[in-house]
């Protein structure tokens, strides 16, 4: 498997360092790392391109910067990490075992203290960016409220599921047929646009062989699903989304 990192990123912290050799020690036979933003200190590394970008143009411009990570990466494969996330140890392995035959792939995504962060998630407010998902999506939404990391082994809610927009594993053709809405900048939900387009026609998948892991404090942080009524409801949906 082939894989281009694309890192976003505004400022010249150490933490992209830190990810470029958590990438390096997987020991990956073909890739690329592609970083937008910040200073360019990475000239001794090989297969890295560094992309300026200019962050005066529009504040928090990340939907930009990705879809320059798509139209410049080389590889079918792309991960895309903002700066605060690194590869676990055997990522590239856990991959490998996964398999080459995904269409939009989710990894475990670890907090610093080694609770999820937004790996497997429903979106809360389905009925507000799907109109055509109906009542079941308002029951969805009443039903998980802000607890929105769903069970790993739970892979049928696709329909009501959103991709979060720190890290994920894609397609380039995907990407390319449905790139970001660069009218959306960081805070204004651009991956919750991109995943409700996208969801309509290509899978997103779980794979818990591998893991990512935040290296900076996150606010914001979203919670388990309640209780095991929760996830007996979700099942009764199943039959109705099928």
């Amino acid at each position: 498997m082939n894989f281009t990192f694309g890192i976003i990123t505004n400022e010249n912290s150490g933490r992209v360092e830190k990810i470029i050799n958590s990438i390096i020690k997987q020991q990956i036979p073909n890739y690329e790392i592609i970083i937008v933003g910040g200073v360019n200190n990475f000239t001794t590394y090989s297969n890295i391109l560094h992309i300026p970008f200019d962050e005066t143009e529009k504040n928090g411009w990340i939907s930009k910067k990705k879809n320059l990570i798509t139209s410049n990466s080389k590889f079918e494969n792309i991960v895309f990490l903002h700066d605060y996330i690194i590869l676990g140890k055997n990522w590239y392995l856990g991959h490998l075992e996964k398999g080459n035959t995904f269409d939009i792939r989710m990894d475990k995504i670890l907090n610093l203290d080694g609770s999820r962060y937004r790996d497997w998630c429903i979106w809360p407010h389905n009925h507000k960016f799907d109109p055509t998902s109906g009542y079941w999506g308002k029951y969805v939404d009443n039903l998980m409220g802000s607890n929105s990391l769903i069970p790993y082994d739970i892979s049928y809610l696709s329909k009501y599921m959103y991709i979060s927009g720190s890290y994920w594993v894609c397609k380039k053709h995907i990407m390319e047929e449905f790139s970001l809405d660069e009218s959306l900048t960081w805070g204004q939900g651009e991956d919750v646009d991109w995943s409700v387009k996208v969801r309509r026609k290509y899978k997103f998948e779980m794979n818990i062989n591998s893991e990512v892991h935040i290296i900076k404090p996150r606010k914001n942080r979203v919670y388990n699903v309640p209780d095991e009524n929760t996830i007996e409801i979700l099942n009764k949906i199943r039959s109705f989304i099928e």
